[in-house]
């Protein structure tokens, strides 16, 4: 079911298969969090609310780099690809938040877009490989290697948390409100 408030945001279906639950509840969150940043200039990305730093620009960048992170380097163990493989973490283990007000509105969309398109296409590929019960082929900080199913699960928390922010900060902007 279409969500008329939102739309391409898709209700997840009540009664499907375990992967077809978790990439629902992932493209809903995503479909949300899209809706909250859509239609801002870049002075709007750039808002921020009360005593937090966090922009719904920084946003969309830090999420490029979580879906990169976890799908890209950890699950299927590549290399990091641009702009992250350049950036100097130990001197700003922020760098995803602290520059986007660097880029343009464009260049964030972009590169969040970019980053969904081919986290979708390797979660595709490794369950038709691997199955939800995938291994990551990188682990994480602490050498746990996660499997594809936790990752799922760690994606749909990142972005729900992410959208409540997105929530306050998108009302502060012009008022919209709405799930």
């Amino acid at each position: 079911m279409t969500d008329p408030e939102v739309p391409g945001r898709d209700e997840p279906p009540f009664d499907a298969d375990e992967v077809t639950t978790l990439r629902t509840f992932l493209a809903y969150q995503r479909a949300t969090f899209a809706w909250k940043c859509e239609g801002l200039d870049a002075a709007g990305l750039a808002t921020t609310v009360a005593a937090s730093s966090m922009t719904l620009g920084g946003m969309l960048k830090h999420l490029a780099f979580v879906e990169t992170q976890w799908v890209v380097h950890r699950m299927a163990g590549d290399d990091w690809p641009e702009p992250w493989a350049s950036v100097d973490w130990d001197a700003d283990p922020d760098w995803d938040w602290n520059s986007a007000a660097d880029d343009s509105p464009e260049e964030l969309w972009a590169m969040w877009r970019d980053a969904v398109g081919l986290a979708d296409d390797i979660i595709s590929a490794v369950l038709a490989d691997r199955g939800i019960e995938a291994i990551a082929r990188h682990p994480r900080g602490d050498g746990a290697l996660v499997s594809l199913r936790w990752l799922l699960v760690h994606l749909i928390e990142e972005y729900a948390r992410h959208n409540g922010h997105a929530d306050l900060i998108r009302e502060a902007i012009d008022g919209r409100v709405g799930e």
